[in-house]
């Protein structure tokens, strides 16, 4: 895709008609695809998702990568709530554990519970209670917001939650995309945080979705989504020095025809691989990104480049710079495969402390030939260990809130007292059922009319009553958005 450089990110060219504001979105709240007309194109057929949630595309699973089995998987579900339920202890004492545990890819139902604890995304929620509503309240920056909705059909049109212009999908990732501009007024809103703030609203709420983003553009990628792009630049310098020690052959021949890194990683990085890779690569890329920081990112970028650029014998087809950046467009099924990649990036002998010292090296340089840095980033943190040991949390802030609360019916005084409850007879039950309305169903549909209570008899009027075990609880059930997500 072509760049063009636009407010503080890099755009690419793939502009479409202008939606309104935030009002215009939410006229397609009744459904979470919305009408068959909006589905960016899909016609009136029965749409198939894979696992994922992608009904076509690039990144649609073709069920190549064999499932975990079920009893492998519930045990490790429990390996997992039970670190959640201790969290501080085992990041103190036992962080290798929880960095294999990441490895190994982390359970599909507790994945973005496990991200927001990794980031630190869940103690800035705690120490910051309502700062998101605050944000979401807030009407937000015209210019900001006007380029956010221009984005918003972009972003995985092929995935169910994204699919309907306007659905509940693209309302949250409006949401959360404006909340950080206010969040962030001097940084803005940057094309690449889109795909970012999309792949956490895949497996949370939008409020946790926020701040998990406030964590990546924050600590694990600081400074790649401000004016200029000159971390991502930085970081384009630090690869390509890499390289020739990971892969000599690939590092001269990009240096032979002057291939500048920033023409082909920039989306990579500034996307955490989230637009380049299949899906179940992504999310075991994401996994150890979590954990282990941006060590990750440039892993990846130089396991892919030696694949496609490592040996005489593939370079004899891209002899020219279009035909190399044709190639590293189109990388190789095969080398962006789950398996295959994730063991070749665990391999990869590159920490973090590489990254730090190239890093130093490239900022002399950068000063002596650019002068000095127009945006000061904060320092960048090397993974989930390195955030907590920065901002240590309390107990309370790692404390798990339930998502679904139940409200349990409390004995009187007397049944305490007494140990028993008084028994009534059965015309004084009749009398008690007679008197006592049945409850509303909580989810009536459109052509089923509720039933009116005096028509009813005291047997069928009593068996509705024990058949509605979520009455008095309703409230909770619908008042957290939280219940969609695990």
């Amino acid at each position: 895709m072509a760049k063009l450089q636009s407010g503080n990110g890099v755009q690419w060219k793939d502009r479409r008609g202008q939606r309104g504001t935030v009002e215009s979105l939410a006229e397609h709240e009744s459904s979470s695809l919305g009408p068959d007309s909006e589905l960016n194109g899909f016609a009136n057929a029965e749409i198939q998702t894979d696992k994922y949630g992608f009904i076509g595309g690039a990144q649609q699973s073709a069920g190549e990568n064999a499932d975990i089995p079920p009893d492998v998987l519930r045990q490790r579900e429990v390996k997992w709530l039970d670190m959640l339920n201790s969290w501080d202890k085992w990041m103190a004492k036992k962080h290798k554990k929880v960095k294999l545990r990441c490895q190994k890819g982390i359970p599909p139902s507790l994945r973005g519970r496990a991200w927001l604890y990794l980031s630190g995304g869940k103690v800035k929620k705690e120490q910051n209670q309502g700062k998101f509503q605050e944000l979401d309240s807030q009407p937000g920056d015209p210019k900001w917001l006007d380029v956010i909705e221009k984005d918003l059909h972009r972003q995985f049109p092929f995935h169910e939650m994204f699919v309907a212009r306007g659905g509940h999908g693209q309302q949250d990732l409006f949401r959360v995309l404006k909340a950080y501009t206010l969040h962030r007024p001097e940084e803005g809103y940057c094309q690449a945080q889109a795909p970012i703030a999309a792949v956490l609203l895949m497996h949370m709420p939008a409020e946790d979705a926020f701040w998990g983003l406030v964590q990546i553009c924050e600590k694990y990628l600081p400074g790649y989504y401000s004016a200029g792009l000159e971390a991502i630049q930085l970081d384009g310098e630090i690869l390509f020095t890499l390289l020739k020690r990971v892969s000599p052959v690939a590092h001269r021949h990009l240096k032979k025809y002057k291939i500048d890194p920033i023409l082909y990683m920039t989306e990579w990085f500034m996307c955490a691989f989230s637009r380049t890779l299949p899906w179940a690569s992504v999310l075991r890329v994401w996994d150890m990104f979590f954990c282990e920081g941006v060590k990750i990112i440039f892993r990846v970028g130089l396991v892919l480049l030696k694949c496609m650029l490592g040996s005489q014998e593939k370079l004899k087809a891209c002899q020219g710079q279009y035909e190399t950046m044709e190639l590293l467009r189109s990388i190789e099924p095969r080398y962006m495969q789950e398996a295959f990649l994730v063991q070749e990036v665990i391999e990869l002998a590159v920490s973090e402390r590489d990254i730090e010292k190239e890093h130093l090296s490239q900022l002399r340089r950068w000063k002596e030939t650019r002068g000095e840095l127009h945006c000061k980033s904060p320092p960048r943190m090397h993974g989930a260990q390195a955030i907590m040991a920065a901002e240590p949390p309390s107990r309370q802030d790692l404390k798990q809130n339930p998502t679904i609360i139940v409200e349990v019916p409390q004995t009187t005084e007397s049944q305490t007292e007494k140990g028993k409850t008084t028994k009534k007879t059965k015309t004084e039950k009749i009398k008690d059922t007679k008197n006592t309305s049945p409850p509303p169903n909580p989810y009536p549909l459109p052509s089923d009319p509720a039933l009116p209570s005096n028509n009813l008899s005291p047997g069928e009027s009593q068996h509705l009553q024990k058949d509605t075990p979520l009455q008095g609880s309703n409230q909770s059930l619908s008042s957290t958005e939280h219940d969609t997500y695990l």
